[in-house]
């Protein structure tokens, strides 16, 4: 096992939350998660544990396997209170089942000596997250990420929150966890279209970050597929180190930490105006293509990477088709709503080269014109790319 020491500075006041602790720390490996309960009760002793999941995972060993009960005893009554999010997935992740949560754990007569550990993937660690950050005034949140998704991104740098009826994450706040516990053997169980789609993260990461780490990606990728724990620790450990360097530092995303946003603003969109039909993994692979069709507007150039990532998109088998019930005006108008948008229009984050993100006068996000952005819509409407 491999553990990543991810250090926040306390800013008490912040205007998006607080951090309770300093640091916290990301344990990398395989097959652990039966030892991951006992490790929690270690960390935070005489914390009560409320236990978020969804109707997904439930389905799976790994909730049997974190409260360490064997096959014959998996009919037996869990001993750790908890809530199964139904249905799994984007559908839930709204301010409704939020206050169900918070309900459910009144209901147990939860105070504030509680902690909460989500299980799952991005979903149910967003809305865990928000709710550990809210419940009284905030608890200790414990990340256990079973997707390549939330391995890769969303399980750390204390991101949370929930989609509004307009757009995603429109309710949110920082929450640091106590701890993320990443088990790589939990993505066995993951169908072939999530598992994959959940790699574009990772490509992402190598894109803004490491040149060298696409060439591996590139040439490695049939083990990453095929499941090999040796591929996935190594990924998530690289994952892991790359966000971990972002958020230390810029943990409130005032300038540089939007480098985690690339490919998100216009896949953030399709992904809205799909209604969810498309997983976040696919929309953020078409958001980056978008990227790159921009890069190549402003002269930035581009070209051969975009031929690099339609390839391994396509090995990935990721469709980059926009459904037709999607418009050029719909994309536009959630755009202008997107959570990071000043004056009703974005900033996008784009690349100067393959594994450097642009800044331009000190800023990681820049201002591109409305005429652009609705040039390259177009470009993805039509499939000329």
């Amino acid at each position: 096992m491999q553990k990543i020491n991810v250090k926040i500075p306390v800013r008490l006041g912040m205007p998006y939350g607080t951090c309770s602790k300093s640091s916290y720390t990301i344990i990398i490996g395989a097959g652990f998660l039966p030892s991951v309960l006992s490790n929690i009760k270690k960390l935070l002793p005489k914390k009560e544990l409320f236990l978020i999941t969804d109707a997904n995972v439930a389905k799976t060993k790994h909730l049997r396997n974190l409260l360490g009960l064997r096959r014959a005893q998996s009919s037996r009554k869990e001993h750790l209170p908890q809530y199964v999010i139904t249905p799994a997935g984007e559908k839930s992740k709204n301010i409704g089942t939020v206050t169900k949560i918070i309900e459910e754990m009144e209901k147990k007569s939860l105070g504030r000596d509680c902690a909460v550990i989500a299980l799952g993937g991005g979903t149910v660690g967003d809305i865990a997250g928000f709710v550990a950050a809210i419940y009284k005034r905030g608890v200790p949140i414990i990340q256990i990420p079973t997707t390549t998704v939330a391995q890769a991104d969303s399980a750390v740098g204390g991101k949370t929150g929930v989609d509004s009826s307009i757009s995603k994450n429109a309710f949110g706040l920082f929450k640091n966890p106590a701890a993320v516990f990443i088990d790589v053997s939990t993505l066995k169980t993951l169908d072939e279209k999530q598992f994959n789609t959940g790699l574009v993260e990772s490509i992402k990461h190598a894109l803004i970050a490491d040149k060298n780490y696409l060439t591996y990606l590139q040439k490695n990728l049939e083990g990453i597929l095929e499941r090999k724990y040796k591929s996935l620790e190594y990924i998530a450990v690289k994952n892991c180190k790359i966000k971990a360097s972002v958020v230390e530092d810029d943990p409130y995303e005032k300038n540089k930490r939007r480098i985690l946003n690339y490919g998100h603003t216009i896949g953030h969109a399709v992904e809205s105006a799909s209604n969810y039909k498309l997983l976040h993994g696919q929309a953020v692979a078409i958001g980056i293509i978008a990227a790159n069709i921009i890069e190549q507007k402003l002269g930035l150039g581009g070209k051969e990477r975009l031929q690099i990532l339609k390839k391994l998109f396509g090995r990935l088998n990721i469709s980059l088709k926009i459904p037709k019930t999607v418009s050029k005006r719909q994309l536009l108008d959630i755009i202008s709503r997107d959570k990071k948008a000043l004056r009703k229009w974005p900033r996008f984050v784009l690349l100067q080269k393959t594994g450097k993100v642009l800044c331009k006068n000190g800023q990681f996000a820049i201002q591109i014109e409305r005429k652009i952005v609705e040039e390259t819509i177009d470009i993805l409407l039509k499939q000329k790319f």
